[in-house]
């Protein structure tokens, strides 16, 4: 089978059951920015030497094929029979994974600005896709029928990102930049 079909050629791409609808429409620009999530996680674990966290990131990039083909199976669409939506349960097992990883890292006194380690900086970036997934999940969920929970399972997967940046960091024993406003430090 050849990596290229033509189909797309004219602005077009196919949703799971066949349904052709432009490149840019709200479904596939939600599925796209979840892609393009997935592959910031693997950039992540690409920069990782932590068994434990690329365990949960590869975990969470599984579910993000989930999330991807809800995104690309209308509600309509007798296909969804063969999907496995992201659930209330999902939901859960990230906030658990917030509260667990969480109870290592001092509280927050400061703002602080993404980077540190090569890991940390990544998982920072990840964050901010999850951040325009969400969004974009919420535009389609406002034009068609969406599962209620992706919604929530973006939002609680930015958090958890933010608490892995700062966990990589802690971990391989790199301060946080405080962010400073014209001299002053912001606090939260």
């Amino acid at each position: 089978m050849k990596i290229y079909t033509k189909t797309g050629d004219n602005g077009e791409t196919g949703l799971y059951g066949g349904e052709r609808v432009p490149k840019d429409a709200p479904r596939v620009r939600a599925y796209g920015s979840v892609d393009e999530l997935n592959a910031a996680l693997g950039m992540v674990r690409a920069q990782l030497g932590d068994s434990d966290l690329d365990s949960q990131l590869g975990s969470i990039q599984n579910a993000l094929f989930d999330v991807g083909a809800d995104l690309a199976t209308p509600a309509s669409s007798s296909y969804r029979k063969n999907i496995s939506p992201i659930d209330e349960a999902d939901v859960t097992h990230l906030e658990t994974l917030i509260d667990r990883f969480d109870a290592e890292l001092s509280p927050l006194q400061n703002f602080i600005l993404p980077g540190g380690d090569p890991a940390a900086a990544a998982a920072h970036l990840a964050r901010t896709v999850a951040r325009r997934a969400e969004r974009d999940v919420i535009s389609l969920a406002a034009q068609e029928e969406v599962n209620t929970h992706l919604r929530t399972y973006l939002n609680r997967l930015s958090d958890l990102l933010f608490v892995f940046a700062r966990l990589i960091n802690m971990r391989q024993g790199v301060s946080e930049t405080r962010w400073h406003v014209k001299g002053r430090e912001r606090m939260i």
